[in-house]
């Protein structure tokens, strides 16, 4: 190999042609939208040296085809597939990082964003005043009228929620629209959560005020093709991300998920033990057996539906998983018993060791089930 290339002492020959910004664009299911993006992004950013990441998350429309082939006649498009994981938070953090600009602007790819304030961003940062500049609907001269009243209601609420309990003082954010220093975003990267909705307010809450930031106004624009990802379920996403970053990561909503799943496992224990035993008259241990069984097929169900969505199992997967739930949770019983009786020996308060108990089972259960079956593949 060569020394140049082994020691990291790599001179480019074609410097004119390296990108001062590289534009993230997270994809899921935006086949009609993406080649009209690059089309307005190349108006928009005439004379700017850039490059466009496309981060797909393996659309079933598969928008990913269509940004290769928009790749192999422009070297400025690029493509990640992303398989086995989704979100749009995860998507920009990739996205960033396998980016070579000194500069990186996100923009969602249903052309709602105003692409024509890009260049303005760009040079605000290159100014070197600036790490952040985040284009805002709710500053003077911004707009949201696009949004219907639900909309604007909740996008209104997590603003001030985000404003008031994670102290965060810019008007917008919840924008999905913003530029960022490379230099800025490698030392907030390791800290941001991957999943959810909202990069950008992870981005502030993380760099605890060390950013130095900018708002400029835009209009917030109508979906012209495809539909809206935004669903009841951003709002867990959201509220998950206040709680992390309240308890510096300490607690995630995914584990919050998992053991509120556990405790509508026990209301399925309860009422299907009593229907084996009224209903079915089976002797108990046969009743306990079943019970048992309804309740870890149920949790295994709300899980897979729920908490972990983003890597929800499909087909043969989902038997597959249920086996190995099935396995996981005989032992996070083995251990809640062994662990509630060990408390009881030192303390012979009932209570306390049943806590105990359930609390080392769902730890048990969390851990091995992200280990073994919704693992990243």
């Amino acid at each position: 190999m060569n020394d140049a290339i082994q020691t990291g002492d790599v001179r480019p020959t074609q410097t004119a042609e390296l990108p001062q910004l590289s534009v993230i664009v997270p994809t899921f299911n935006e086949r009609g939208n993406v080649a009209t993006l690059f089309r307005r992004l190349e108006t928009a950013l005439a004379g700017v040296a850039f490059e466009v990441v496309f981060v797909d998350d393996n659309s079933p429309d598969r928008t990913w085809q269509v940004v290769r082939a928009l790749a192999r006649q422009d070297r400025r498009v690029r493509c990640i597939r992303r398989v086995g994981r989704r979100g749009l938070s995860g998507a920009c953090i990739e996205g960033i990082l396998a980016s070579s600009a000194p500069y990186a602007a996100v923009i969602d790819a249903d052309l709602q964003h105003d692409e024509t304030q890009l260049s303005k961003m760009l040079k605000l940062l290159q100014g070197g005043d600036l790490d952040l500049v985040v284009g805002s609907r709710y500053v003077e001269g911004g707009s949201a009228e696009s949004f219907n009243k639900q909309r604007a209601g909740a996008s209104a609420l997590a603003t001030e929620v985000a404003r008031r309990v994670l102290r965060v003082k810019i008007a917008d954010p919840m924008s999905g629209f913003f530029m960022i220093s490379r230099e800025s975003f490698e030392q907030v990267a390791p800290q941001l959560s991957t999943q959810g909705f909202k990069i950008l307010l992870d981005v502030i809450v993380t760099a605890g005020g060390r950013l130095r930031v900018k708002e400029i106004p835009y209009t917030f624009g109508s979906r012209l093709h495809g539909e809206s990802k935004l669903d009841s379920m951003v709002a867990l996403d959201f509220l998950g991300l206040v709680l992390a970053k309240l308890t510096n990561d300490i607690v995630s909503l995914r584990f919050l998920l998992f053991a509120l799943v556990g405790s509508l496992g026990l209301i399925v224990h309860f009422v299907a033990l009593y229907i084996s035993l009224e209903v079915f008259d089976l002797e108990f241990p046969e009743a306990q057996a079943t019970a048992a069984l309804c309740a870890m097929t149920s949790n295994f169900v709300l899980n897979n539906f729920f908490t972990y969505r983003d890597q929800r199992l499909r087909g043969f997967g989902i038997l597959r998983g249920l086996i190995l739930f099935y396995l996981v949770c005989s032992v996070g019983l083995l251990a809640n018993v062994g662990v509630a009786f060990s408390v009881y020996d030192q303390e012979p308060i009932w209570w306390l060791a049943g806590a105990a108990g359930a609390l080392m089972g769902v730890v048990w259960n969390y851990a091995m089930s992200g280990l073994f079956v919704w693992r990243k593949r």
